[in-house]
């Protein structure tokens, strides 16, 4: 139903019904091939507030309306898409409840638009109720702005909530497209137009934090985000990616300034749960002070923590925190707060002027408040740094260093020099077969000393990880795994090969097939074990993008051997046609070869090109993360 291109929907129930939902309802009537689903077709409960928030009625006592096209022709075959207003949270915040029902349905998309204009971008952010049967999705820039299906296991009821943007149009209105099974389905369903509640912001303390945690100073609303003016000049800034800007969805922030005796610290980044950060005197988790920013049922609650091992943070009973402020809009959470320098009555709390490894997290928390494990690896900083003292502007890497390291050098084996290698051996024996380097034929010479490059590299990236994790790693899933067997034939393939029989030997027919099919499988497992290292947590390469580009290293690989068995196949019909004369046999050969040799190293020339350029691009999104 919606016009932005980077909105992704996952159909379960297929094509027609993606093809279709780009077109207006006016445009396109309903599928009348099955009875209709009720006699109240396409009903929708109306709800606006005007003067402040009002408590949510009972079921049966919201209004109903029909949902009707432009030209006033009632939708036939749906049920009601309900929403209302949710008791008051805070000041002029307001949050609706999202209800679309009816009889069986298998796939789903609600998204909330400008009534005025219905071209325009989404608005607003969804929360999650239940997150078996539905998922948030980002429609252009504007993060959690539709809700759709996880799966076509059908459906009766599908509830969310909608959180109105800070800056939002006069009246908006809320459009859902539904499948109910392969060739019935319904695109753009109006539901009713709502408006946000007209009341003034008030600067009066809206929340105070949870019962947890004590505290006797206020917490206010920010009346705006926060900007990146004085990162570098007078306050300290971590920032990923580089140079973001903290109004963005995509940019994680934290800044740190100095007034007089205290330090004002700003958090911002896009997360559904909690924002947290740590001071560490190393880049593990553990013996650290923690602070952390968690969304508890659309209530920002900030709270100081001590990190003890991998366990759970441990919230503590009083907060040193002053000046609390935070703001949720359009899926980005940010906090505000004060603390000292100093704090020796507070035990766990690390003085601010001293130096420090610095983590950046995020992660989800449940309706309730606890939090759970963050789903990627934190931001770290590469170096220890005094936030109190020189004002800096830096990044960090959400990858530890011999993780990176470790990805860069199978990279380099596996995509360059290992594939080279085995295009070489397998077709330009008879190019170089007359050429010689010490002693042996170059194309020989060549494939060991590639291949003997990508034992070596794969070698000394293998031992990477155990040393960062120092042991094996329970949280890898297959990748570890296939890692080791990977290695095990990186290992016994030049043992093999040590022990090859002459070129006429009759076992050399075998070993031939043996070398060929345990090379080929390492090859097919390392590309295996390469697609789910990328994701895993301690690199996490941008998706879909890594994977897009790893099929792309591998249909250009395939591409160019089979342009080259082509190429071959069409050489030797070639001679074999050649006329019954010796004389033109012998030239025709010569031609023969002469034109194959040409072709063939343009091709590797070619061929190197992009490995090359597969490469650069594989390092230089390790080298972002």
């Amino acid at each position: 139903m919606g016009q932005d291109s980077s909105c992704k929907i996952r159909a379960p129930v297929t094509t027609p019904g993606s093809r279709r939902q780009e077109r207006n309802p006016v445009d396109r009537k309903p599928h009348l091939t099955d009875p209709c689903w009720s006699s109240d077709a396409g009903c929708a409960a109306e709800a606006s507030a005007v003067g402040g928030c009002r408590p949510s009625p009972p079921p049966e006592e919201r209004p109903r309306r029909r949902a009707e096209l432009a030209d006033g022709v009632a939708w036939p075959c749906f049920c009601c898409l309900d929403v209302y207003l949710l008791p008051c949270i805070c000041g002029w915040i307001s949050k609706w409840e999202i209800q679309l029902s009816g009889p069986d349905f298998e796939g789903f998309f609600i998204q909330a638009r400008d009534a005025d204009d219905l071209d325009s971008p989404a608005v607003g952010s969804f929360v999650l109720v239940d997150r078996r049967h539905s998922q948030l999705l980002t429609c252009g820039r504007t993060m959690n702005s539709a809700v759709s299906h996880t799966s076509k296991a059908k459906k009766k009821v599908v509830k969310v909530y909608w959180i109105a943007p800070g800056v939002a149009p006069k009246r908006v209105r809320f459009l859902a497209t539904v499948v109910k099974k392969y060739k019935t389905f319904w695109v753009k369903i109006p539901g009713p137009d709502v408006s946000q509640p007209n009341v003034p912001f008030s600067t009066t303390p809206l929340y105070t934090t949870s019962e947890a945690v004590s505290t006797s100073h206020s917490v206010s609303y920010l009346t705006k985000p926060f900007n990146a003016s004085g990162c570098g000049n007078t306050k300290f800034c971590l920032r990923n990616p580089s140079n973001c800007d903290p109004e963005s969805a995509s940019c994680f922030f934290l800044s740190f300034r100095q007034e007089k005796r205290s330090v004002v610290i700003e958090m911002s980044g896009a997360s559904e749960g909690y924002l947290a950060f740590a001071l560490s005197y190393d880049q593990w988790m553990g013996d650290d002070d923690a602070y952390l920013c968690i969304n508890k049922d659309h209530h920002v609650s900030v709270s100081t923590a001590y990190l003890k091992g991998r366990s759970p943070p441990v919230l503590d009973s009083k907060n040193a925190l002053e000046d609390v402020s935070w703001r949720l809009a359009d899926g980005v959470l940010q906090c505000s707060f004060r603390r000292n320098i100093s704090l020796p009555t507070y035990k766990g709390r690390f003085n601010m002027n001293a130096s420090y490894y610095i983590f950046l997290a995020d992660g989800e928390a449940s309706e309730g408040g606890p939090i759970y494990k963050h789903h990627r690896q934190p931001l770290i900083t590469n170096g220890m740094y005094n936030v109190t003292g020189i004002p800096q502007d830096i990044g960090g890497s959400r990858s530890p260093r011999l993780i990176k390291a470790h990805g860069a050098l199978m990279f380099v084996a596996w995509i360059s020099t290992v594939s080279i290698g085995v295009v070489v051996a397998r077709f330009f024996k008879p190019v170089w077969s007359h050429s010689f380097l010490f002693g042996k034929e170059i194309w020989f010479q060549v494939h060991r000393m590639l291949m003997l490059t990508t034992i070596m590299l794969t070698s000394f990236s293998f031992v990477l990880p155990f040393i960062y994790r120092g042991g094996w790693s329970k949280q890898a899933g297959f990748h570890p795994y296939l890692g080791c067997t990977v290695m095990a034939l990186t290992i016994f393939q030049p043992l093999m090969a040590g022990f090859r029989p002459s070129p006429h030997a009759p076992r050399r027919q075998l070993f031939n097939w043996f070398h060929w099919s345990i090379g080929t499988t390492a090859r097919i497992l390392a590309v295996v074990t390469m697609f789910l290292g990328m994701d895993l947590p301690a690199l996490d390469l941008p998706d879909p993008w890594d994977t897009y580009t790893m099929i792309g290293f591998v249909a250009w690989h395939v591409g160019t051997d089979a342009l080259l068995e082509i190429h071959s196949y069409y050489l030797i019909r070639k001679v074999e046609l050649i006329e019954d004369d010796r004389v033109q046999i012998l030239q025709s050969l010569t031609s023969a070869e002469a034109e194959g040799n040409l072709f063939k190293q343009i091709v590797l020339t070619i061929y190197i090109c992009g490995n090359i350029i597969f490469l650069v691009a594989f390092l230089a999104a390790i080298n972002q993360v």
